[in-house]
């Protein structure tokens, strides 16, 4: 798959997650550096990838589902990015984040392949977002085709909503 960066095309690399599947397990680093898998996970879940936590877009992304969790019952919210653990922590402290969990692909790069989102020119994760029903089947899907968009706030929220 490809989407654009600033408007040239990158390479997605993975296979492409569509709702309707079943979502793919994969292994991210939290920010205490205790692994996370979908199996750790529960509930309703909003799964956004980003480039990078402390960008421009990914900054109002991430504090606009920060402020529109506290509406949203049995969801958890899930930002994963390339960044590190440490830096993750230290933006979301900043930053008041308290109902969004980061999480961290540096270290296996699972999500991003298992995702299709790991975007191979960049060494980043492209901008998409996912929400997962409690058995795990992905009931929204949305790969942004230039990765400095924002997602649909408003579809991923309704997604999650009428999952309740």
């Amino acid at each position: 798959m490809k989407v654009k960066f600033k408007g040239n095309e990158v390479n997605l690399l993975g296979k492409e997650v569509k709702t309707g599947d079943n979502a793919p397990d994969f292994k991210v680093v939290s920010n205490d550096l205790k692994d996370i898998t979908l199996k750790d996970t529960k509930g309703i879940r909003i799964l956004l990838s980003v480039p990078s936590i402390d960008t421009p877009v990914c900054d109002i992304e991430v504090k606009e589902f920060n402020k529109r969790a506290s509406d949203l019952k049995n969801t958890t919210i899930y930002t994963i990015s390339m960044d590190l653990p440490f830096a993750q922590a230290r933006w979301c402290a900043a930053n008041d984040i308290e109902r969004v969990h980061t999480a961290s692909d540096y270290k296996y790069r699972d999500f991003g392949e298992k995702y299709g989102v790991y975007a191979e020119e960049l060494g980043l994760l492209a901008r998409a977002a996912f929400v997962l029903d409690s058995n795990n089947k992905v009931i929204y899907s949305e790969y942004c085709s230039e990765i400095t968009n924002q997602p649909d706030f408003d579809s991923i929220i309704e997604a999650a909503e009428k999952a309740q």
